[in-house]
């Protein structure tokens, strides 16, 4: 396996719409996606979309450990809160309700910064996994918020892009030293 190189914010690539994959059997995209894995987990990722990886293929994984479904803007979210290592092919979603919450996200391709973000709440996501098998899951919580963040690079979004008050774009050490912890349930 190899590590990616990771594309940052200004990139042509993470500007424009994904491919689909024609065969989400093939050989390359599996390998595609074992490098995908091993370059998040090497930059202690939640996710990551093939574009980041200067692949403009839709294509993403994320991961919603039981970690994360316990921060604040979560609200003691049910196990669709959280979820292992997901594959997806040509996903995309739709939001179940019109209710969003306005959440703190970090990307690999924005290093250094973080933004609070409004997404929906609950959500249901589809496409395919390396076998070609159909994936539908609902997801709340941290796991909606970052199936939409990793679905979105598929269409060209960065998460500032979706920010509606740029007065909460922040240093990422900045938010450490100047807000609360998240056990203290400050969200913005």
């Amino acid at each position: 396996m190899t590590l990616l190189k990771i594309a940052r914010m200004g990139h042509p690539l993470l500007r424009q719409r994904a491919r689909e994959i024609t065969d989400p059997t093939a050989p390359e995209i599996r390998h595609l996606v074992n490098d995908m894995i091993e370059t998040m987990a090497d930059a202690d990722g939640a996710g990551l979309a093939a574009p980041q990886v200067h692949i403009g293929l839709r294509l993403v994984i994320f991961k919603a450990p039981p970690d994360r479904a316990e921060e604040p803007e979560n609200d003691g979210e049910e196990a669709s809160g959280t979820i292992g290592l997901t594959i997806l092919i040509n996903p995309d979603y739709e939001p179940l309700s019109d209710e969003k919450t306005l959440g703190w996200e970090g990307c690999l391709s924005v290093p250094g910064l973080n933004g609070a973000v409004p997404r929906y709440t609950h959500i249901r996501y589809s496409g395919v996994d390396l076998d070609g098998n159909r994936i539908e899951r609902e997801a709340t919580g941290f796991h909606a918020r970052v199936a939409q963040h990793e679905i979105d690079h598929l269409d060209g979004l960065l998460y500032p892009m979706r920010m509606t008050d740029l007065s909460l774009l922040t240093f990422s050490e900045e938010l450490k030293h100047f807000m609360r912890p998240a056990d203290e349930g400050e969200t913005p």
